[in-house]
């Protein structure tokens, strides 16, 4: 691993969704001891490295336990666990970004979670904008969260402010973007 970032990626691969990579397993919270990590991961890292990366992640993908002795991905795990998070009112709009070669499929479907525990959604129109900006051209959703809070969907909202629901139909949807 050359990079923070490379660690980071490599990070977010164990702790969200492959963690027997390494011979690591998760609790039933998605957590990990952070001495087990170090020692089986492939690269050089240690204790003040590891709080570097956690604080730096420009998306804080990471939160460490009050005593700093275990680690956990903050969202977007494909593997059973439970974040324990409550459910929480959301605002009236929240977003989503995404790219054109989707949605032909989210405008029938809505937004659905796929392998992952759920549909993750932005605050705001520039961080919705920097995740769609990962793959391409943005297209930006906005999305009608009160009114499905209304219709009874569940919200989430995870360490780092990312906000979490099982599914949101077309119908709460808008696009922003053209």
């Amino acid at each position: 691993m050359k990079t923070d970032a490379d660690k980071s990626r490599f990070l977010s691969l164990v702790l969200r969704h492959d963690p027997a990579k390494i011979g690591l397993t998760l609790d039933a919270k998605g957590w990990v001891a952070v001495d087990s990590l170090l020692t089986a991961l492939p690269f050089p890292l240690d204790h003040a490295g590891l709080e570097k990366l956690v604080r730096d992640s420009d998306k804080q993908r990471f939160a460490l336990s009050a005593d700093g002795r275990m680690i956990r991905a903050n969202q977007g795990h494909s593997l059973p666990v439970d974040l324990a998070l409550p459910s929480v009112a959301p605002p009236g709009v929240l977003y989503h970004g995404t790219i054109e070669k989707f949605m032909p499929s989210i405008l029938i479907r809505g937004l659905v979670k796929g392998d992952r525990h759920h549909v993750h959604l932005s605050a705001t129109l520039d961080t919705a904008q920097q995740v769609g900006s990962r793959r391409g051209a943005p297209v930006i959703l906005a999305i009608a969260a009160e009114g499905m809070a209304a219709a009874g969907h569940i919200f989430f909202r995870s360490e780092n402010g990312v906000w979490l629901t099982d599914h949101v139909p077309p119908q709460f949807l808008t696009r922003v973007t053209d």
